[in-house]
């Protein structure tokens, strides 16, 4: 990355989870489509990932994004995702705060009650909708990819004893797993035990299993660990969890994963303990809701039959930024602590 360059960005937040858009200050990401896009930027401009998500800057637990054109005139926006790893293949919280700024910076034109999106992402196109009230985005929700359950029971031996993981795909492969199974729950004072044990459970995931898509090669490994709690039953819910994330490089997800709820609702489903249409109130460690549902069977995935799902949220602007790197600053784009 050139030192003078300013790189300009608009941040949201959707449930908690922070979302860093690029909005100027770097070239065009080359390539026909997300997917190569994704490639590139993880070849050329991966100094502006560690400047905009790296201390000073930013955080271990900032999110963020490049906005590139859809793959085809069949979607209006597309996106690359990045963290404090590199670039994901889904996000869900991203894709609502996406859509949101994508109306309320003119993009795309305001519709009242509704306003429908489609959005690109690595995994797949998704169609968006936007709520609308008085030309403000009240909500946002995404209809996913096709999700699946990978597999069921996986026994792994951790730090905390056994641990029995199941696997889904909501966009990227995730771990789930009951908290209290371990001796903890999703909380703040368990938090630094349930990101030194995702650090664990994703290479040993990985090891025994290795996921890949069956239709996309480039979609594999466990992006994250869900680590979950039943919740009391509240009105209009079908079934009420907590849960939080933790994905990447120890990451954690404020808000109640947009993907990973996709993931989740997967697995409920092929249990059986969510009805199809029946909504699952999905609360995160900071306690902001993502609500999901089962729309229906998917397409079979390598065999493995799937699920369509919806998930819903809000995202809030919180600023506008110049970033900078001074030439002589001997951190350069920065540095990150855990």
């Amino acid at each position: 990355m050139s030192l003078e360059w300013r790189i300009e960005t608009i941040d949201y937040h959707a449930a908690g989870e922070p979302f860093r858009i690029v909005t100027g200050g770097v070239p065009e990401l080359q390539g026909r489509t997300v997917l190569e896009r994704r490639r590139w930027a993880r070849e050329h401009l991966d100094d502006v990932r560690r400047l905009l998500i790296d201390e000073p800057r930013g955080h271990a637990d900032m999110y963020g994004a490049f906005v590139v054109p859809p793959n085809d005139r069949g979607a209006e926006l597309g996106v690359v995702f990045f963290h404090n790893e590199g670039y994901s293949t889904a996000c869900g919280h991203g894709t609502i705060a996406l859509v949101t700024w994508a109306i309320e910076s003119g993009q795309i034109a305001p519709l009242e009650p509704e306003t429908a999106v489609s959005v690109d992402v690595p995994s797949g196109r998704l169609a968006c909708r936007a709520r609308v009230e008085d030309g403000r985005v009240r909500s946002g929700a995404f209809t996913n990819v096709p999700s699946f359950v990978e597999a069921r029971g996986l026994e792994l031996r951790t730090s905390r004893g056994p641990a029995r993981v199941d696997v889904a795909f909501g966009g990227a492969f995730y771990g789930s797993l009951d908290a209290r199974t371990v001796g903890l729950d999703v909380s703040r004072a368990s938090l630094p035990a349930l990101i030194a044990l995702q650090r664990e459970l994703r290479p040993g995931i990985d090891g025994a299993l290795n996921p890949t898509h069956p239709a996309e090669p480039e979609l594999r490994g466990i992006y994250g660990v869900i680590f979950w709690q039943p919740e009391p039953d509240e009105p209009g819910a079908g079934v009420v969890q907590r849960n939080v994330t933790v994905f990447a490089d120890g990451e954690v997800d404020r808000s109640p994963c947009g993907s990973g709820t996709s993931a989740r609702l997967a697995l409920l489903d092929e249990a059986g303990e969510l009805p199809r249409g029946a909504v699952l109130r999905h609360r995160s460690i900071v306690d902001s809701v993502f609500l999901g549902w089962v729309l229906g069977d998917g397409p079979a995935v390598g065999g493995r039959p799937s699920v369509i799902t919806e998930v819903e949220g809000s995202a809030f602007r919180t600023g506008r930024h110049l970033f900078e790197l001074d030439p002589d600053d001997p951190l350069g784009t920065g540095f990150l602590l855990r």
